[in-house]
């Protein structure tokens, strides 16, 4: 009997699958079993870190933000801020009011302040 070549659609996978583990070091970019393996795993964790990350940055921006508005008054905090820009039905998120707090503090402040006068915050509570 004749010798059968093998098709190419293996090997261009095991290529595709290199090409992904190529910055790895040692076995994990030469073996195919453990390249496999290794992209199995380098895939869930950057899934993992995905979420991961989006919580950090939300994080982040929380206690940006925090830090600006405590500097201006001690009686206001951050969670009343949002309370009250909900209450406005005001658009702006997290990440947009920490760009704010770092980059322009009186545009923020002169925001919270607008806040404070419509909804008449201190005059409710009794700060004043």
């Amino acid at each position: 009997m004749t010798r059968i070549r093998r098709g190419y659609i293996a090997r261009r996978r095991r290529t595709k699958i290199r090409l992904f583990a190529s910055s790895f070091r040692g076995a994990h970019s030469r073996l195919t079993r453990t390249i496999t393996q290794q992209k199995i795993r380098a895939l869930v964790s950057a899934q993992r870190d995905r979420g991961s990350q989006k919580r950090n940055f939300r994080r982040l921006w929380i206690t940006r933000i925090n830090a600006a508005i405590r500097e201006k008054g001690v009686s206001y905090s951050y969670s009343r801020l949002i309370h009250d820009l909900y209450k406005r039905r005001l658009l702006l998120n997290r990440k947009i009011l920490a760009q704010i707090a770092i980059l322009n503090r009186d545009c923020l402040y002169m925001i919270s302040n607008e806040i404070i006068k419509e909804v008449g915050y201190k005059k409710s509570v009794g700060i004043i």
